[in-house]
């Protein structure tokens, strides 16, 4: 088959010829249509992520749309090394699939199931949440935080609050539905003080993080200083992404004077089963909650040429040629 392929970590993926998967037990080999370039596929791709494996060569992609030999067509997950999602075939165990409703693209299926699956896992398997609670989203400007604003309130979120540094992007927010956006280019000591302010006012029991460093230190200053409780329920405080550094500083008094419960979202700490369920969930409502993501596609051919591209806020697609 032909496929993008992986040769070294420093070198660009190239479309070429790789041998053809064969399924095993429980095994199913998927006729590839689409595959989404997320952060996390560039990052094993380039061996930054906490999950790469320097086993070359190897087919890239952590996820796709295809159909099987049956002619189901199903979103995938976790295909099985080294034939991943960018390529003409993909493999991967059975129960690592689930069907694309007949209203969902191929191409909207792709582009929204990474950013759908970091918030939906983070609300109903780590936070746990339930109708009626209040969440913050630190970080919403992005792809994944906006498609996590309208996650949450298709879950019930009762008011949702959102941080970001672009005054139009916070603007869009406000368009789509928040209570209310806070403006992360701001003093520490006033932004903790809005944390504070909001975390009280609003009862906020779940906070899904994409950012971590200085924002992230505030909003736990924020809670420490204000009580962690809402309605007999921890504030439960989620770890998604870390675009603005990888550690933080967090004095321990954080934890023992508080019940506030810290957790990450991501490969490892959900189920690659339970993270597919995830994405089967957000699939089925898709057209009526509105879950989509601006996007362009570009045939798998011409990986080599667009696979450092700046598209800005659309995803890149890759269909197959």
């Amino acid at each position: 088959m032909k496929a993008i392929v992986v040769e070294d970590f420093k070198k660009t993926p190239r479309w070429m010829d790789f041998k053809d998967p064969i399924a095993g037990p429980d095994e199913l080999v998927v006729e590839v249509a689409a595959s989404a370039l997320s952060n996390l596929v560039k990052a094993q791709s380039n061996g930054t992520h906490y999950s790469s494996v320097a086993s070359f060569p190897f087919v890239p992609g952590a996820d796709g749309v295809g159909k099987l030999s049956n002619g189901t067509r199903v979103f995938f997950i976790a295909p099985k090394r080294p034939f991943g999602a960018m390529g003409e075939k993909s493999l991967v165990h059975k129960d690592l699939c689930v069907p694309v409703p007949d209203d969902v693209s191929d191409e909207t299926a792709a582009s929204i199931a990474n950013p759908a699956m970091s918030s939906w896992a983070a609300l109903s398997h780590r936070a746990k949440m339930v109708a009626g609670e209040s969440v913050l989203i630190n970080g919403a400007t992005g792809t994944s935080g906006r498609l996590a604003v309208k996650i949450a309130r298709h879950l019930g979120a009762k008011k949702i609050i959102v941080t970001g540094r672009d005054p139009n992007s916070l603007d869009y927010l406000r368009s789509i539905g928040v209570d209310e956006v806070i403006s992360l280019k701001q003093e520490t000591s006033l932004l903790s003080a809005q944390f504070r302010e909001a975390i009280s006012r609003d009862h906020v029991s779940v906070v899904l993080d994409y950012l971590w460093g200085s924002s992230a230190e505030a909003i736990i200053d924020a809670i420490g200083g204000k009580g962690s409780h809402h309605n007999n329920r921890p504030i439960r405080f989620v770890q998604i992404g870390s675009i603005s550094g990888h550690t933080i500083n967090m004095p321990a008094s954080a934890l023992r004077s508080t019940g506030l419960e810290i957790m990450g979202s991501g490969l490892g700490s959900v189920s690659d089963k339970d993270l597919v369920q995830v994405i089967g969930e957000a699939l089925k409502v898709a057209t009526r909650a509105d879950l989509k993501v601006d996007y362009v596609t570009r045939p798998m051919t011409e990986a080599e040429n667009v696979w450092n591209q700046d598209f800005g806020n659309d995803r890149l697609v890759f269909t197959r040629p």
